[in-house]
């Protein structure tokens, strides 16, 4: 495809994104700066992106794409990510847990899948990724292990997280009844202070102790949570979770975007990269039903399957999505902390399959 023609139409693919955050407002955080970085990277005589690919010298965007490149984004997001999450659904009820380890095997499907459709195990180790629906764990293995698909993966991972509501919501549909979506769901037990304080100390020992390579990811989550919960340095937490994750997603998503050109995305790879994205979340969604109404089985107390379609890891899309697919069917019924609890442990499970993948590769 001519070099303009294909600018051309990635500029339109990110007006399109535009219109997805602005007018219908699906994740603006994350689409505005990715699309408005693919329109700056779209023109050819700016030569913003020279600088990523073959590593001569350049501008802003070549520095800025750096954190990518070696892996230095993604821990800080997820320090900022620990220090919003609140684990005491998951203390109060450790189900949760088999929900998040469960809703993960979109990540293990979509790794023999891409397998199967011809990419090398560092690809396809990237591309599964994406069965977390998490934008980080899926750039950080593909800068480490797959840096080639680096801007294809990253991309599509983005933009299905932006589209989890719009995939998730006929699918849950499809799979539950409005009768299992009314399900009232039990009042979260608050946890002892000192027990969520153990908890991301703990948590980090054992990550450094079986999946060592999962650590920068794992451990920079369970920092950004002991900041949280220490209830001494909150002048830290907030300024984790708020300006610094903000600035650090910005820089990520601008660089994303500048270096997802024509020449990177408008081909048959990246195409199937978004195929398999998508079927990724489908078997998430379904696994995570699946294994909500099984424990309700072996339990005996009914679980809300809409909280094991929010343990896919896109937080908080999934959780938000459950709480008002959950009201919708019963008003009384309050799913956020629940479905939040099984969405911190879709995250928790998938930073560790992305620590497996990379200590394999």
């Amino acid at each position: 495809m001519p070099d303009v023609i294909g600018a051309v139409v990635m500029i339109v693919i990110a007006a399109i994104l535009l219109y997805m955050a602005v007018v219908r407002k699906y994740e603006p955080l994350l689409l505005v700066p990715l699309a408005f970085g693919i329109i700056l990277g779209n023109f050819p005589a700016a030569g913003l992106t020279d600088v990523s690919m073959d590593g001569r010298p350049g501008g802003l965007f070549h520095y800025l794409f750096q954190g990518v490149i070696l892996g230095i984004y993604p821990p800080l997001i997820f320090l900022g990510l620990g220090a919003m999450s609140n684990f005491e659904p998951l203390l109060s009820d450790p189900r949760g847990f088999l929900l998040g380890a469960g809703a993960q095997t979109g990540i293990f499907v979509t790794f023999f899948l891409a397998v199967s459709a011809g990419f090398d195990l560092g690809e396809a180790a990237a591309i599964g990724m994406m069965g977390a629906a998490n934008g980080p764990t899926a750039v950080f293995v593909a800068a480490h292990a797959a840096p080639e698909l680096l801007a294809p993966v990253a991309v599509a991972a983005y933009a299905l997280i932006a589209l989890v509501p719009v995939i998730q919501a006929p699918l849950i549909r499809v799979l539950t009844t409005r009768a299992e979506r009314a399900v009232p769901v039990p009042e979260i037990k608050a946890a002892d202070r000192n027990k969520k304080v153990l908890f991301p100390l703990a948590a980090t020992l054992i990550i450094a102790l079986f999946i060592p390579e999962a650590l920068p990811l794992g451990g920079m989550f369970m920092f950004g949570n002991l900041l949280r919960e220490a209830g001494v340095v909150e002048r830290l937490s907030k300024t984790a979770q708020n300006e610094l994750l903000h600035i650090v997603a910005v820089f990520l998503l601008l660089s994303i975007g500048v270096n997802a050109t024509a020449e990177n995305l408008l081909n048959r790879t990246f195409v199937l990269i978004l195929g398999l994205g998508l079927v990724a979340i489908v078997v998430a969604t379904t696994t995570g039903v699946l294994v909500a109404r099984f424990l309700s089985l072996i339990s005996g107390v009914r679980l809300n399957p809409l909280v094991g379609a929010a343990a896919l890891s896109a937080v908080p899309e999934a959780a938000r999505l459950a709480q008002r697919m959950g009201q919708r069917a019963n008003p009384r019924n309050f799913l956020l902390l629940h479905a939040s609890g099984a969405n911190l442990a879709g995250m928790l499970v998938s930073t560790l399959a992305a620590g497996y993948f990379l200590s394999l590769l």
